[in-house]
């Protein structure tokens, strides 16, 4: 999302050159960066093109008018932010029109000729109204990131697995690709936190969580935190060899690493198990819930036979 500035981009859509030239040298003084279109359907293509915050557009135009084209503005939801229209009328223009094109879409209107300093006014007001609009976007993207965040180690949580592992897994379907999970679960977590204390055992996690970081692959797998000190990874188009591979890696890397805290410095191993789905038949009946069941089992086995190893099974 383009973050307002004042040497903000205004797209002028205007079919007569002398009114656009003009406008455009009263803008550039201004400091804004301006783009000129010659109707309503050249403007659209600018907009595909880059993002325009602002937008002044005549009313009659070829092609397309400025009705019009406020209305396709305001159809489509692909903008990265806000468009804030301004309607240019001409003087004889009933209040009817004007009120014809707020409803199509537009903030706001001025009269031609435009007056400078008027125009400074409206452009002024439309800024608050791009940065009030950034702001609260960009304060809903946060929440909305919060919502699917555990806070501790920043991982995903449970709602987003929920949400996007059976997405994963029907996409991995679709395209007759494998998909496996690892669940993983830090070996006597308990003692450490009874050892060393809930601040030290806080920055164990967050440790763990970033030796797995650095092992997956970016952009493909991605790492939730499943219970307390228990986290699944998901490993798009991996099969049980490759997932079973992977664990071992994580292990390996853990078991190897010191973490250091306020308490002292902590050594931990941690147990592993995985399940891969493959495409067949009966491996598309398997259910997000029988899959992560699978790979707890793995888990459960690895902890049975002393902890510190993985295990892996094929669903198909």
């Amino acid at each position: 999302m383009p973050i307002p500035n004042e040497n903000i981009d205004i797209l002028i859509v205007e079919d007569s050159q002398t009114q656009a030239l003009l406008l455009q040298l009263i803008l550039e003084e201004q400091g804004y960066r301006i783009t000129v279109a010659r109707n309503g359907m050249e403007g659209l293509n600018q907009l595909q093109k880059g993002f325009f915050p602002i937008v002044i557009t005549d009313w009659v135009m070829p092609e397309m008018n400025g009705f019009e084209f406020c209305q396709a503005i305001r159809s489509r939801e692909d903008f990265p932010g806000y468009v804030y229209i301004i309607l240019l009328t001409a003087a004889k223009k009933s209040k009817n029109d004007i009120i014809a094109g707020l409803e199509a879409g537009a903030d706001d209107y001025l009269i031609k000729p435009v007056d400078e300093t008027e125009l400074a006014a409206r452009l002024n007001t439309a800024k608050r109204i791009i940065k009030l609009e950034y702001s609260l976007r960009k304060r809903n993207e946060e929440i909305a990131i919060l919502s699917i965040t555990d806070p501790l180690t920043k991982t995903y949580n449970r709602r987003y697995l929920n949400d996007h592992l059976p997405a994963a897994m029907k996409h991995a379907f679709r395209y007759n690709h494998p998909l496996s999970v690892v669940i993983c679960d830090i070996d006597h977590f308990k003692k450490v936190n009874d050892t060393y204390g809930h601040q030290a055992g806080d920055k164990v996690l967050a440790e763990f969580v970033q030796y797995l970081r650095e092992s997956i692959r970016e952009e493909s797998d991605w790492v939730v935190r499943y219970g307390g000190e228990e986290f699944l990874i998901v490993l798009p188009e991996t099969n049980m060899k490759g997932a079973y591979k992977a664990a071992e890696r994580y292990r390996f890397l853990v078991s190897q690493s010191t973490i250091t805290t306020g308490a002292g410095e902590i050594k931990i191993t941690a147990s592993f198990g995985a399940a891969c789905v493959s495409p067949s038949a009966k491996g598309r009946q398997v259910t997000m819930e029988a899959l992560i069941e699978a790979a707890d089992q793995c888990l459960y086995r690895a902890k049975e036979e002393g902890r510190n190893r993985s295990f892996a099974v094929l669903l198909e």
